[in-house]
């Protein structure tokens, strides 16, 4: 079987809950991290006869938002649609969701083209590990719900995960949505077709992957079945498929609906919009709302900073890191070299430390301090280490940690001279081993001069005084 004359064509349909005080249509709290099952309800979201919905201003606010930092268009005019099906989780027997009028469309992220992005509620959640029956927690049901949906170009499940990492961290940057995907608040829908034509092929949809490894793993496994179908003769059917974490492998759920199967038509409890005609809703005054997006981080720090990109993407990830990174290189001046410095100290030793049990992240201004020590040869690379193992341990100022523990780098030749003729003089095999050609002889010099002065001796220095020593 081989898939090289077959192209893959992946569109993602992508669900994200929104950050809001309230519910979509009603006035219940919206908390993702409430335990009690049914208790952020009301009359509306259960769908009772007789009761009317509202909008909420910030779920439109958010995605007018999120269509902004994609460079999206924003609709002027916009409606809200009844999707009808029948579903234990849908209470109104329809979802209020948008049609034909979506909020935004068009746009992109890294290079993939999106087609829309629209409003709804979300669905209520259910539990079907209980037994022999299913149970039904109505608290997530009328949440506001932003969905996504792309173009079909996605060719892999590696640039299907990366599309969908990014509009994660553009979410958390705009602070419109968590979008943590183990608690569900943002879900990845693949629509994956294979062909051996400049045609699509039948388009199949696994559902609710809840994770961007889940995502790789779903679209490959899909993509291998659909060439073993087409390679055997067979036929590809429009269905919905789930994603069974035990077995690595789909199911079917479904046979695929159409959107005529929703039998959409205009929600008429709720008004229809001109987005022009509310000022807060205006670009101009949304703009204002839009901090640094993570694409323009990672240019300006490569700019301005000239760092690894591994570490860049770590501060880009870690907004936090980020922000006591940069405190740190205005501590600095800005000096490129202390500043790469800074960064290397800060992704390695100090991401490493922020792992153990009593770690406390030291403050901008001594963590800037120590690094100042470095570059003023006050303290080697292994005084370095360990005065910050003690920094976030027990905390203090650098200066006073290094002196206490004997850290500060030695420098003073009449110092360090004795120290090395001894180390030479109990090796004279490593002293001839050298004279023959060895150049590895020296470094066992070094270290063992670095080790004598318990790691304070400047190792530049001593090896220095190690070559004058042998050769005089």
């Amino acid at each position: 079987m081989s898939d090289k004359k077959y192209t893959t064509t992946i569109g993602l349909e992508i669900h994200a809950e929104l950050k809001t005080k309230t519910k979509m249509f009603c006035d219940c709290l919206n908390n993702a991290d409430e335990e009690k099952p049914n208790v952020n309800i009301c009359p509306i979201c259960m769908g009772h006869p007789g009761t009317l919905p509202t909008l909420n201003k910030q779920a439109i606010k958010n995605v007018i938002k999120v269509g902004l930092a994609l460079g999206s268009k924003i609709a002027d005019f916009t409606e809200w649609d009844r999707k009808n099906y029948f579903y234990p989780d849908i209470p109104k027997g329809y979802q209020i969701s948008q049609y034909k009028y979506p909020l935004v469309t068009g746009g992109s992220i890294n290079g993939v083209e999106i087609t829309r992005i629209h409003l709804e509620e979300d669905t209520a959640s259910s539990a079907h590990d209980t037994g022999d029956f299913s149970l039904v927690d109505f608290n997530r049901a009328g949440v506001p719900l932003m969905e996504l949906v792309t173009e079909p170009v996605i060719h892999s499940g590696e640039e299907a995960s990366a599309f969908a990492k990014e509009l994660q961290l553009i979410l958390q940057y705009l602070g419109v949505a968590d979008a943590n995907m183990e608690k569900g608040e943002m879900r990845v829908e693949a629509n994956i077709s294979v062909s051996d034509t400049d045609k699509f092929g039948t388009k199949v949809e696994v559902k609710n992957l809840n994770s961007f490894k889940t995502v790789e793993k779903a679209v490959a496994y899909e993509v291998a079945r659909h060439i073993a179908v087409l390679e055997d003769g067979g036929k590809i059917i429009q269905e919905t498929r789930g994603w069974d974490e035990a077995k690595q492998a789909t199911y079917c759920q479904r046979v695929k609906e159409n959107s005529h199967d929703y039998r959409y038509f205009p929600e008429p409890d709720l008004p229809k919009m001109m987005l022009s005609e509310i000022p807060e809703f205006t670009e101009t005054e949304l703009r204002k709302e839009i901090p640094e997006l993570p694409k323009a981080k990672r240019e300006r720090y490569a700019q301005n900073f000239g760092i690894k990109a591994e570490d860049i993407e770590m501060y880009v990830q870690d907004q936090d890191l980020g922000v006591f990174f940069e405190a740190v290189t205005k501590l600095l001046n800005n000096e490129k070299e202390a500043v790469k410095l800074a960064s290397n100290y800060i992704t390695s030793d100090l991401v490493a430390l922020s792992r153990t049990i009593d770690y406390v992240r030291p403050s901008e201004i001594n963590f800037a301090s120590l690094i100042k020590m470095i570059v003023a040869g006050e303290l080697s690379s292994r005084g370095a280490k360990d005065t910050l193992a003690i920094m976030v341990k027990a905390g203090g100022e650098p200066k006073d940690i290094a002196e206490k523990n004997g850290l500060i780098q030695k420098n003073n030749v009449d110092e360090i001279i004795p120290v090395i003729e001894k180390i030479i003089n109990d090796n004279p095999t490593v002293v001839a081993d050298y004279k023959s050609g060895k150049e590895s002889a020296l470094m066992f010099f070094v270290g063992q001069g670095m080790k004598a002065t318990k790691g304070a001796g400047n190792p530049t220095l001593i090896k220095k005084i190690v070559l004058d020593v042998i050769n005089r």
